[in-house]
């Protein structure tokens, strides 16, 4: 019996090998990375100064921290860079060390997959399609009072795009410090949301001290090859004892260098936002008239459709896309998502149209 396989948002190699097609022909709409490809001036400025991979980082990152501190509108003291997101989401569970984790869901696998390496114990709360995947902060609550002392989330989530805004989320903190729970963040899109200052928990690092965020460059930047991540925190305790454990130098010296340069580049920020925003808007538009998709309201740069077309399977609509040059994420992979889905994230607008008029055709 052959059966296919399901593929992750980078698995385009695979991909590619199964339905034997050229990586070059295929735009990737299923890894949510920004279209733009990596700021022109960040890749002129970081080719012209390759001379610092021979010097060791600063031990401190203290330079990048300053930067990332005014970007971010909070002390440089509350930051920790690391090697992606990856290490950080490592870091925190290890320093943590939770009995007891909940999970928001569906959601990104990685975060289940340190909590088994800790030895945690995880359930997951799942996002509820009839609510068109927005939480249900006080339903949570009542949840989380089943004995959690820790609780994961992301937002804007993947994969359904959804967010918690920032009066629930504080809400949502004030309850877990109560209850003596940490919570963490992953705020991987947030700089995709319409209003990011609706979203972002950075403000209150400075108040509450149960709560780390963790953002990167992978998606925003279009840098995931830098592995450049950061965790920003008030807690400065607990932010020490996650610096003993990491592995010194752990972000090399030209992606400390380059991470400077991103988020000082207020232009290719500025167009970004301006893409994104337009098009989100547009292609929302456009499928909200189709009878085979539901479309729910995005706050990522992603959207989650679910096919509404009885006997229309997420494989078959993933298989008409590749097989026109175009790879978007079957969602059949993803923990607490019951249905046929998919996801695609927004490209450049020629690209953006022609996805649209296959997904039309169904």
């Amino acid at each position: 019996m052959n059966t296919r396989p399901v593929f992750h948002g980078s698995d385009i190699e695979k991909i590619c090998e199964y339905y034997h097609l050229n990586k070059e022909d295929i735009v990737n709409f299923a890894a949510n990375v920004n279209p733009l490809g990596l700021s022109e001036s960040v890749k002129a400025a970081a080719a012209s100064h390759l001379d610092v991979l021979s010097s060791y980082p600063d031990r401190e990152y203290t330079s990048l921290r300053e930067t990332i501190s005014g970007y971010c509108g909070i002390p440089a003291d509350f930051v920790l860079p690391g090697n992606g997101s990856s290490e950080l989401i490592s870091l925190l569970i290890e320093t943590r060390a939770p009995k007891k984790t909940l999970i928001l869901g569906p959601t990104y696998s990685e975060y289940s997959r340190e909590l088994a390496l800790s030895g945690s114990s995880q359930d997951y709360y799942h996002l509820r399609e009839s609510d068109d995947f927005v939480l249900d902060i006080p339903d949570l609550c009542r949840t989380l009072e089943n004995g959690y002392d820790f609780l994961i989330l992301c937002n804007p989530n993947n994969p359904t795009s959804s967010a918690v805004l920032t009066g629930g989320m504080e809400a949502l903190l004030a309850f877990c410090r109560a209850h003596d729970i940490f919570v963490m963040i992953d705020e991987t899109y947030v700089e995709f949301a319409p209003v990011v200052s609706n979203v972002t928990a950075v403000p209150f690092t400075r108040r509450y001290h149960n709560l780390m965020i963790l953002r990167g460059v992978s998606k925003f930047f279009a840098a995931p090859g830098m592995r450049l991540g950061y965790g920003i925190t008030g807690n400065k305790d607990f932010l020490e004892k996650m610096r003993e454990k990491q592995i010194p130098w752990s972000l090399n010296s030209l992606g400390a260098y380059a991470g400077e340069l991103m988020f000082q580049d207020l232009e290719y920020i500025a167009e970004t936002r301006a893409l994104i925003l337009s098009e989100r808007e547009r292609i929302c538009r456009e499928l909200e008239d189709t009878e085979t998709f539901k479309v729910y309201s995005p706050y990522a740069n992603f959207l989650l459709l679910k096919i509404r077309k009885p006997g229309l399977t997420s494989a078959d609509v993933f298989d008409s896309c590749i097989q026109n040059g175009m790879m978007i994420r079957d969602c059949s992979s993803f923990q607490c998502l019951e249905g046929e889905y998919i996801r695609f994230c927004i490209m450049k607008q020629e690209d953006n149209t022609r996805l649209l008029e296959i997904l039309k055709t169904f």
